[in-house]
């Protein structure tokens, strides 16, 4: 009995320390994955790194870009189109106006009355619709016929309320793609974005388009500007804020605009205008600078995108672009590790996170972050412990802190291009007397992104102030504009009329 207790009891021994080796085995093999997702992580972030130094370089690159697209056409990566818009609304228009605004994911159409004063400002049915998918590559007569019947539609439910019975309807269209302008009435497309991809409309007048729909379905329906959605933007903020001088939207794209002194458009000589200044529309998303911290998920997407080569700094910043960022990387973690599970096929999919996801998830503040795994669950990624989940909103962290950071770069660079950064502007020549005289300024602010995303609005605001310093950002107000590039054009073309 005795040998045969040792026997067993050898064995035990050797089943034990057999178990301990599987068990020692697992928890390095586990931690040899952690660390592949950890290294993962850091590279990331380190990647996208964007202290105040580099975010002035940047600053300074888009203060220099300006200067070159105002001086010849070409010059530079920013387009700086002119949208012959040099005055903008004062609060004296009155009358009934309308507007359609066709964005980048969705489109919408108002009615506008106006009382003569600033306080007298109506906002009446409001619709916003999807933009059926279909559409975005279908053909111009396609888009713009369920767009003048979209119209017709709203026109109809107006009923006998509207003053505007058995007079023509003058209507603002809100077009936010880029466009060159003959004059504040007309404009030919020069590429889509976001995702649109009708070709024959390029180089056609986007404004004669709509209005040969319109009157195909027979509506006494006037366009009587055609307008970006950044140049609406800044009407509705200078209606309310004569201070208000940039505009600029984030959201399933990105874009800015500005009111510029028509002598520093030189690449335009001899451009006369009775209040001597004018709209400058930047097309800004399609900047680029080496100081932009570019990462090779950021190649990557570029590289698949439809548009390589184009729209650099909007697929850093914008809505449409952020989500699969954040995709991009999570697929990266889920291949080099088994932490997230086997690699689901719908994360593979480009575009299926959505940067609305991204803001749920970093924004999740439930003690088991439950939204982060209910999102991860709509991507084939299920179970995952806390730990994880907590490295996903570590991710979504990083991309929209590196996207806030670079936006208020960009603000701050058209800042110091008129002379509103504390600095003086890239060649004011003004005296330091004349530079500590800052002016206040008014930045209208538009988009999905920014009105909804609570963390990319605060990251941006915080660069502002490290940007600018203490002392000048107290200057410099950043104003939310929600439907103001639509409000914005119809105020537009009240003023014109009046």
């Amino acid at each position: 009995m005795g040998k045969v207790a040792v026997v067993f009891a050898a064995a035990a021994v050797v089943a034990a320390c057999s178990v301990a080796a599987v068990m020692v085995g697992r928890r390095m093999r586990s931690r040899r994955k952690w660390r592949t997702v950890v290294g993962i992580l850091k590279e990331f972030e380190d990647a996208c790194d964007t202290p105040v130094g580099r975010l002035r370089q940047v600053v300074d690159a888009m203060a220099v870009e300006m200067h070159a697209g105002l001086a010849s056409e070409g010059g530079s990566k920013l387009k700086m189109l002119l949208t012959f818009v040099d005055g903008l609304p004062n609060g004296t228009e009155k009358g009934t106006f309308y507007a359609l605004h066709l964005g980048g994911t969705y489109f919408r159409i108002l009615r506008v009355h106006l009382g003569g004063q600033r306080s007298y400002l109506d906002v009446q049915d409001v619709e916003r619709h999807p933009i059926p998918s279909h559409l975005m590559n279908s053909t111009s007569e396609v888009l713009f016929n369920f767009l003048a019947f979209s119209l017709e539609r709203f026109i109809e439910k107006e009923g006998n309320e509207s003053d505007s019975q058995g007079v023509r309807r003058e209507l603002a269209f809100t077009f936010s793609f880029p466009v060159k302008h003959t004059s504040i009435f007309s404009g030919v497309l020069i590429k889509w974005t976001k995702g649109f991809k009708i070709s024959e409309m390029v180089g056609k007048d986007i404004a004669e388009c709509l209005q040969g729909a319109l009157n195909r379905r027979g509506l006494d329906m006037h366009v009587a500007a055609l307008v970006n959605d950044t140049v609406g933007a800044l009407s509705l903020g200078y209606y309310h804020d004569p201070d208000t001088v940039i505009a600029v939207i984030f959201g399933t794209g990105s874009n800015a605009c500005y009111l510029e002194r028509t002598d520093a458009i030189i690449k335009c000589q001899g451009l006369l205008t009775t209040s001597g200044s004018m709209v400058v529309n930047m097309e800004w998303g399609n900047f680029w600078s080496s100081h932009l911290p570019r990462t090779s998920y950021d190649i990557e997407l570029d590289a698949e995108s439809s548009n390589s080569n184009d729209m650099g700094f909007e697929k850093m910043i914008s809505g449409l672009y952020l989500g699969d960022i954040v995709r991009r990387v999570i697929l990266r973690m889920s291949q080099g590790s088994d932490i997230f599970g086997p690699t689901s096929s719908v994360l593979s999919e480009p575009y299926v996170l959505r940067t609305n996801s991204v803001s749920a998830m970093h924004e999740d503040d439930t003690p088991d972050l439950e939204e982060v795994a209910r999102i991860l669950k709509d991507l084939g990624v299920s179970d995952v412990p806390l730990k994880v989940r907590k490295v996903v909103v570590k991710i979504c962290d990083v991309v929209t802190r590196r996207a806030g950071r670079l936006a208020a770069a960009g603000i701050a660079g058209i800042l110091k291009k008129i002379g509103r950064d504390g600095s003086g502007g890239i060649t004011s020549g003004r005296s330091r007397n004349e530079i500590q005289m800052q002016k206040r300024t008014v930045v209208a602010v538009e988009g999905g992104l920014y009105m909804n995303y609570n963390m990319f609005r605060e990251y941006m605001e915080e660069a502002l102030v490290e940007i600018l310093g203490e002392e000048v950002s107290q200057y410099v107000v950043v104003k939310a504009m929600e439907d103001g590039s639509s409000i914005g054009s119809a105020l537009l073309v009240a003023s014109l009329q009046s």
